[in-house]
């Protein structure tokens, strides 16, 4: 039985329409927040991710937002404000991964990977942090490959991740002084959608890992969910690795 220990508490997830992300909104739901997450081509996803949030009883709010633009990010923490009143949990899910040969590697893609694994990061826990007090808490998802990169093309998403590491070591003495803690989560292969584990690239994979298999988005919820409530006051600073042994 899920525990109601998030209940009175409001929480903004970046990227929240599928996979990692709406998992996360399920979860957090499911514990008694009230969820506002944010999408960007994934409306039909979205309102059916609403909709069931909200017909089990959960309060739940689809925002379209870019993460890709500053603007649209800080008006999506407002939205979530001005709907519930409060904010006290923000989860940074949203991110890109381009893969391609150093050579034919696109510079749009190397700055698009940047403005939103890292610099959406940034500007929404600047803006969200406005608005939290003792108790808030930031989630960031980054990625197991911030640690172990085994394969060739994935250098910009490798360095991406890596960058919140240390992003999230220098926002924990920001925050940290106000009660706020903020921890970067780094998930290994997970089965979704974009990254199914039935597939040729997920083979290659499944070798490397000390389980010998692909995670599954309720794991990563279930980890988000525990830095997100009561007991996970005393740590921050922290990238936590969820990746079935893969950087083992």
């Amino acid at each position: 039985m899920t525990t109601q220990n998030l209940a009175g508490k409001v929480a903004l997830i970046q990227g929240g329409s599928r996979g990692i992300g709406a998992a996360i909104v399920k979860r957090l739901a499911a514990q008694g927040a009230a969820v506002a997450f944010t999408y960007v081509s994934s409306a039909a996803k979205a309102e059916t991710l609403q909709n069931e949030v909200i017909s089990a009883g959960g309060q739940a709010l689809a925002v379209h937002a870019d993460s890709a633009d500053a603007t649209a990010i800080r008006a999506a923490v407002n939205a979530t404000v001005k709907a519930f009143g409060r904010l006290d949990i923000l989860v940074n899910n949203a991110g890109v991964l381009a893969i391609a040969p150093l050579e034919e590697f696109k510079l749009e893609d190397f700055d698009q990977t940047l403005a939103i694994n890292v610099r959406s990061v940034f500007i929404a826990t600047q803006e969200a942090a406005k608005h939290m007090g003792e108790g808030g808490r930031v989630i960031n998802i980054g990625s197991t490959n911030a640690e172990r990169m085994p394969f060739g093309g994935g250098g910009p998403y490798a360095m991406s991740k890596a960058a919140l590491v240390g992003l999230t070591k220098g926002l924990a003495r920001d925050l940290g002084p106000r009660g706020i803690t903020i921890n970067n989560v780094q998930p290994g292969p997970v089965d979704t959608d974009m990254n199914p584990a039935n597939s040729d690239f997920a083979e290659s994979l499944i070798g490397l890992m000390a389980v010998g298999r692909y995670g599954h988005v309720e794991e990563i919820a279930s980890f988000v969910a525990y830095l997100a409530g009561p007991e996970a006051g005393y740590i921050t600073g922290a990238s936590l690795t969820i990746d079935g042994g893969f950087s083992a």
